[in-house]
């Protein structure tokens, strides 16, 4: 049993992850503070990080400043639903082959996505430019959501392929004794126990196609109604100063989606990085 700590080992247990939600977590509350603040006592001294007269006014002026505000959250949510979609349409049968299939080349290509994973999109931009201008694919949704998918399809390989392997191969040749094809064994036996770690994938894929949206459509697309929320942040940096407070209250509405997702598949989430934690 290892339920029994002495009260020195509880006091530093709860020490240690007091400092580490202040580190986590301070971000996020100056954050809220500052989008509560007058903007002239954002820069008052001596600073003070209890707004002092604060007010929910930002949020609400925050859609005159930028009207197209809402329409680059819709587009930030459409991109990173459809390359959630794409992701996993495309991640099932990938990770499934490399779970229960031995081919030539295969510890080479997982080898290979590792590698993929190590190069930052801002290294193959040139070349992702002159792919999206060939397929004619510039200034649409497709070029926020073709190298999207891209670079998130071989870690999501990685996870789902990991979660698979878990799951007994005697299940398969069960299913193939009675008849059943690969693709029904897939469909009928093998999705339903692959839930969780499918979800996972999910909400991982969705987290970052929603945070690396900036650098695609920054470099492909040159039209506002395509552009992403990252993007439309920008509009409240104005000639001659930033309108920080509505900044924030902009930052923290436009991740309401994400924090949605991520509130409703929590359990879903828990229950697939905790697979395999414990030898059953």
């Amino acid at each position: 049993m290892i339920d029994r700590y002495r009260w020195q080992e509880v006091l530093g247990l709860y020490a240690g992850i007091a400092v580490f939600l202040f580190f986590v977590l301070a971000p996020f509350i100056e954050g809220f503070l500052v989008s509560l603040k007058p903007l002239a006592q954002l820069f008052s001294t001596p600073y003070s990080f209890i707004p002092k007269n604060g007010s929910f006014d930002a949020y609400f002026t925050m859609w005159q400043s930028v009207p197209a505000l809402g329409m680059h959250i819709f587009n930030s949510f459409f991109i990173s639903s459809v390359v959630t979609l794409i992701v996993i349409v495309i991640v099932v049968p990938a990770a499934y082959a490399f779970a229960r299939f031995n081919f030539t080349g295969a510890g080479l290509m997982l080898g290979g996505f590792l590698a993929v994973n190590m190069f930052s999109g801002a290294v193959l931009l040139i070349p992702l430019f002159r792919l999206m201008r060939t397929m004619g694919l510039l200034n649409t949704y497709w070029a926020m959501i073709v190298p999207g998918a891209a670079f998130l399809i071989p870690s999501s390989i990685w996870l789902l392929r990991t979660y698979m392997l878990r799951i007994p191969r005697e299940l398969d040749e069960a299913a193939w004794v009675d008849g059943a094809t690969r693709l029904y064994t897939l469909r009928r036996v093998i999705l339903p126990l692959a839930m969780p770690g499918i979800v996972v994938v999910a909400i991982m894929t969705f987290i970052g196609a929603y945070a690396q949206q900036f650098i695609f459509a920054l470099t492909f697309n040159s039209k506002t109604e395509f552009m992403p929320l990252p993007i439309g942040l920008f509009a409240f940096f104005g000639k001659q100063e930033v309108i920080w407070n509505e900044l924030m209250a902009a930052s923290f509405v436009g991740i309401l989606p994400v924090m949605i997702v991520i509130v409703f598949l929590q359990r879903y989430l828990v229950a697939g990085l905790t697979a395999g934690a414990v030898k059953q």
